[in-house]
């Protein structure tokens, strides 16, 4: 039995990130989360980082340097998600297709991609059930996925299952040591 190492394309926004976080908190709080999906990633796959300001461009760009497939595309806002949880979302694939994990809001937290060329730029409101139109797909319940963090209220929720990197920049945060 061979197992499936899928490419992981982490988009992030890098200083416009986290726009709703307040402004003294953004930046740390983002890179913090940024390297905990990417600490969990790198224990399934090989990574790619797409920075830029649209989510939609800076993944079809990464997804030309892929090499291995099939591809997880995941946010960076997704503090939580641990290895297991990649497994699940790559597992969920549909032959030929694609398995969506979606925000409370409706909009995409993560993609499971059997090939690159399934990926189009349908990022916002409502993503979520556009990418479900695309091809064969599923949609997957895996908290870990389905919880991202836009707010402090997020975090707040979340606290218990933040990763190491997210939880040290939060204490950091709340004791003022900065």
């Amino acid at each position: 039995m061979s197992l499936t190492v899928p490419s992981i394309v982490i988009p992030f926004r890098g200083e416009d990130a986290k726009q709703r976080l307040p402004g003294d908190l953004r930046a740390e709080l983002a890179d913090a989360m940024l390297a905990d999906v990417v600490a969990a990633a790198h224990e399934v796959g090989p990574v790619i980082i797409a920075d830029s300001r649209g989510q939609g461009l800076a993944v079809e760009a990464a997804l030309s340097d892929v090499r291995e497939t099939p591809v997880l595309v995941v946010n960076a806002d997704l503090p939580a998600v641990t290895p297991r949880d990649l497994l699940a979302l790559l597992g969920s694939i549909p032959p030929g297709g694609i398995s969506v994990a979606a925000a409370r809001d409706g909009t995409t937290n993560a993609l499971g991609l059997a090939v690159p060329g399934l990926f189009e730029s349908l990022y916002g409101p409502g993503s979520a059930e556009r990418f479900l139109a695309l091809a064969p797909s599923r949609l997957v319940e895996i908290p870990n996925l389905t919880e991202d963090v836009d707010t402090v209220d997020d975090l707040e929720r979340l606290e218990l299952r933040l990763g190491a990197n997210t939880r040290a920049a939060v204490d950091s945060l709340r004791s003022g040591a900065r």
